[in-house]
C-alpha cells in the first residue's frame, strides 16, 4: 500500500517535469493562417518548397516586421530567410532572423548577429549598426490574452549594439530586452512585452493576440 502511494506521488511529481522538458517541434503553417493582434496582423499568403510567405500589415509593430511587408520563413526551424521587395527576393539580413528556432524546449539558448541601419529615427539610412541577439526559453506559463487562455513558452530576447559606422558611437553597448510567449495551440506568439527602454519610441509597443484562424 505504501509503495502504491509512493508511486502515485512520483507520477504527480514527474508529470510537470516531463511537460516542462518536452520539446516543441516546428508547426505546419497553411495558406490562410492568420493572427490578429492589438495592433496589426500577420497572414500566411503562400506555401511552397521555398518556405512560408508571411505578410505583415502596415500597422504591425516595426520591430516585428523589421520594415518588411512580406518575409519568407524556412520550414524546418522557422527562421527568416528572405524578404520580398515587390517581386524581388532578397536574403534576410535584419533582426529577429532566428527569433524562432525549433525545436523549442525549456532552457534552450541561441545567439545571432546582424548589421542594419536603424529601423526608425534620425539614423535611418544614415549609418549602419552591428547588433548581437540572444534568445533563451525560460519555461512554460499560463497566459491569458484577448484571444483566450493558452499554455505558452516564454522567450527572453536581448539585443545589444556592438558597433556602428556613426561618427558618434554613443549607442554602442546599449541593451534592449523583451519577452515573447509562444503557444503551440496557436502556432505563433500570443504576446510580446517590451522593456521600458523601448517606451521612447512610438513605433514600438507591447501587443497581444486578439483572434486567430488556422486552416487545415
Amino acid at each position: 500500500m505504501r509503495r502504491m502511494i509512493l508511486l502515485g506521488w512520483l507520477v504527480l511529481f514527474l508529470a510537470p517535469m516531463a511537460w516542462g522538458q518536452e520539446k516543441v517541434e516546428a508547426p505546419v503553417w497553411n495558406v490562410g493562417d492568420k493572427w490578429v493582434f492589438t495592433q496589426g496582423s500577420i497572414e500566411v499568403v503562400k506555401n511552397d518548397q521555398n518556405g512560408y510567405f508571411l505578410k505583415f500589415s502596415e500597422d504591425t509593430c516595426i520591430q516585428e516586421n523589421q520594415g518588411c511587408k512580406t518575409i519568407i520563413f524556412e520550414k524546418s526551424v522557422l527562421k527568416r530567410i528572405y524578404m520580398l521587395s515587390g517581386d524581388k527576393r532578397k536574403k534576410y539580413s535584419k533582426g529577429l532572423r532566428n527569433i524562432l528556432k525549433f525545436p523549442l524546449g525549456t532552457a534552450k539558448e541561441w545567439k545571432s548577429a546582424y548589421s542594419s541601419t536603424p529601423l526608425f529615427g534620425f539614423g535611418v539610412n544614415r549609418w549602419v549598426n552591428d547588433y548581437s541577439e540572444s534568445i533563451k526559453v525560460q519555461g512554460w506559463e499560463d497566459v491569458e490574452v484577448r484571444a483566450g487562455k493558452f499554455k505558452a513558452l516564454r522567450l527572453e530576447y536581448k539585443r545589444v549594439i556592438t558597433g556602428t559606422s556613426n561618427f558618434m558611437p554613443t549607442g554602442v553597448g546599449m541593451e534592449i530586452k523583451n519577452h515573447y510567449w509562444y503557444s503551440p495551440a496557436v502556432k505563433y506568439f500570443v504576446k510580446c512585452q517590451y522593456d521600458k527602454a523601448w517606451n521612447d519610441a512610438k513605433e514600438i509597443f507591447n501587443w497581444e493576440l486578439t483572434s486567430f484562424q488556422l486552416k487545415k
